[in-house]
């Protein structure tokens, strides 16, 4: 039972004609079809597609189709009754653009994902209906209502949220040839710390979110992985829970990659366990060398001076690390580019990735600069990591715009790539590979755009870089 209708209710009321939906995941600064550096995609299959396909009820004899605009673009001749598109900040200026088309030719048009939950009121205009939050009761329901012409304007996340029983994700439905792996997975949601530049305390809240382990391991073992990511944005955020998927993954024989916090270097038990269980290498987000911005960023738990200890006990266990660092926090001047780059290099950090911070709207960092009257522009196809899009603190624009670039080059000369690959866990197929393709990307920067973590995997062959045109090349970004 759903909101007080059966499911033999709703049959009754379902019209016999199969509904054709569409859910698509439109381009824009991060992916973009025909836009990257090299000519298969380097990143992982999205899972908010196939999720949200899984989710549509069985009863409603529905069609579905999946578009990623990161492989291809959108037929603007699409036949749907209903299109969903999942939306993050830098591809809501594209996804209002294909509502618009698509409204226009009479099909009903929904929105979701982590921009419409940030700031509803931004989609609601361009929409026949939104969904804010997570989507595994409200999405069904809205399908539901569609059917029977009773559509409304907004549905929100079901309070009581569980991530239990859930149908595995229906990854069939979108070509795995065109991307880098499409063993794809999820255990957890949501992180427990408030990081003031973060999506996901403004977006989803704080608390964390959990798939049966059977049921993780089920879905694995039924889409036969052996090398997969899980795309958790902190999957030691629950200790115990950890510790349990950790135990369970190591009968699988798996590889594994993916985000945790520096917090996993404290816990030994923890950490040889994440060995144990097949963890080859992990993203975190050490966000800056200077402790006032991490203070000042809610993020004090991060000690830049330990930093090395941590990429130390991550090699002793074999695990990789991929270290993000953010430039243009407030306490950031003029030489802090090359600062963090040597840094890097002198910690062995695997794969040092820059960016510039993004205020994404809503969370406490968007406010506050707001409230100052620091942000630049609201044009949200800008709001990508690559471009500044608020004054900073203690340099102009330029400086921070170029000196990314600046910690870029100097990460991935030869000279540095050297000092760094030697120490790294990883196949050296797979390091070479890697660090060569950030080289090309580093000195591509004005050109190109591809952010995605290169997982641990050499591509079926190996990274040659092509040319191709100027167009711009986020988790499974949830609706």
């Amino acid at each position: 039972m759903v909101y007080g209708i059966t499911t033999e209710t709703t049959k009754a009321m379902m019209p016999d004609r199969k509904i054709k939906i569409a859910l698509i995941s439109p381009k824009g600064p991060l992916y973009r079809h025909r836009g990257g550096i090299w000519k298969k995609s380097l990143r992982y299959q999205p899972l908010t597609l196939t999720t949200l396909a899984a989710l549509i009820p069985s009863e409603l004899n529905a069609e579905v189709e999946l578009f990623d605009e990161g492989i291809a673009d959108v037929p603007p001749d699409l036949e749907a009754d209903l299109v969903g598109m999942t939306v993050i900040t830098g591809t809501a200026k594209r996804a209002y653009e294909l509502a618009a088309h698509f409204r226009r030719r009479g099909i009903t048009v929904v929105l979701g994902g982590p921009h419409v939950t940030l700031i509803p009121e931004d989609a609601q205009p361009h929409a026949d209906a939104i969904v804010s939050g997570y989507a595994e009761d409200s999405w069904p329901q809205l399908l539901r209502d569609f059917a029977n012409g009773q559509l409304q304007p907004r549905y929100n996340q079901a309070p009581g949220l569980d991530l239990a029983d859930r149908p595995f994700a229906r990854r069939e439905l979108l070509p795995g040839h065109r991307y880098l792996t499409n063993n794809v997975f999820e255990a957890t949601r949501g992180c427990i710390h408030s990081c003031d530049f973060c999506v996901v305390p403004t977006a989803w809240g704080r608390k964390p979110y959990q798939k049966p382990v059977a049921q993780v391991v089920a879905d694995i073992q039924q889409h036969g992985a052996r090398k997969l990511i899980f795309v958790d944005l902190n999957i030691i955020a629950d200790r115990d829970y950890a510790l349990q998927l950790f135990k369970a993954l190591i009968p699988l024989k798996v590889q594994w990659y993916g985000l945790a916090t520096v917090l996993l270097a404290n816990d030994e038990e923890l950490l040889e366990l994440a060995g144990r269980s097949g963890c080859r290498g992990l993203l975190m987000g050490l966000e800056s060398i200077s402790p006032q911005n991490l203070r000042q960023s809610h993020k004090g738990f991060n000690s830049p001076e330990k930093y090395v200890q941590v990429v130390e006990r991550l090699h002793e266990h074999g695990i990789a690390l991929q270290g993000c660092f953010v430039f243009g926090l407030d306490q950031d001047e003029p030489d802090i580019f090359l600062k963090t780059a040597e840094f890097a290099v002198q910690a062995r950090i695997d794969l040092p990735r820059f960016a510039v911070v993004t205020p994404f709207p809503n969370t406490p960092l968007y406010k506050r600069l707001e409230a100052e009257g620091r942000i630049l522009t609201k044009n949200w196809e800008l709001y990508d990591a690559q471009h500044v899009v608020f004054q900073p603190a203690k340099m102009t624009i330029d400086e921070l715009q170029q000196g990314v670039e600046v910690a870029w080059k100097h990460a991935y000369s030869f000279r540095s790539i050297a000092r760094r690959i030697r120490h790294s866990p990883a196949p050296w197929p797979v390091k070479l590979s890697t660090n060569l393709g950030y080289r090309f990307y580093a000195h591509n920067l004005g050109r190109f755009y591809n952010c995605d973590w290169i997982i641990g995997r050499a591509p079926v062959a190996p990274p040659i870089p092509v040319i191709k045109p100027p167009e711009l090349a986020t988790s499974a970004s949830r609706s």
